[in-house]
């Protein structure tokens, strides 16, 4: 439990409103089920499983393409510069590619489209 957690989503189905009594469980659950990644601007929560997933990614411990996009170019670029830990040298150049910093629902809906179907087993 989060003290501070919102609730479950209103249009979530009850069914599947659940709360994990350990906290890496449910980050684990959260990189292992994931198709794709949108995240919106927020704060130290949202940074904390948005570098998790990257390091994850980043270090090959997660081996599957999942596409993620920051939502709010304003916001990201404010907030974070993510070419100062190029230039820092903390992260490689190509790090960034993990990631794709959108501004328009319909740009992020047609990147995860294409990402998603490039993912998808060939029937």
């Amino acid at each position: 439990s989060l003290p501070m957690e919102q609730g479950v989503n209103e249009f979530a189905d009850p069914d599947l409103a659940f709360e994990f009594h350990y906290f890496f469980v449910r980050k684990y659950w959260f990189a292992y089920m994931a198709k794709a990644i949108v995240v919106f601007p927020g704060g130290f929560g949202t940074m904390d499983e948005l570098f998790e997933v990257v390091t994850l990614m980043q270090t090959a411990k997660i081996r599957k393409r999942v596409p993620i996009v920051l939502y709010g170019k304003e916001f990201w670029n404010d907030i974070v510069n993510f070419e100062k830990f190029v230039e820092w040298g903390t992260i490689s150049p190509g790090d960034v590619n993990l990631f794709r910093i959108m501004d328009s629902v319909e740009e992020a809906e047609q990147y995860l489209i294409s990402e998603m179907e490039k993912a998808a087993p060939i029937v």
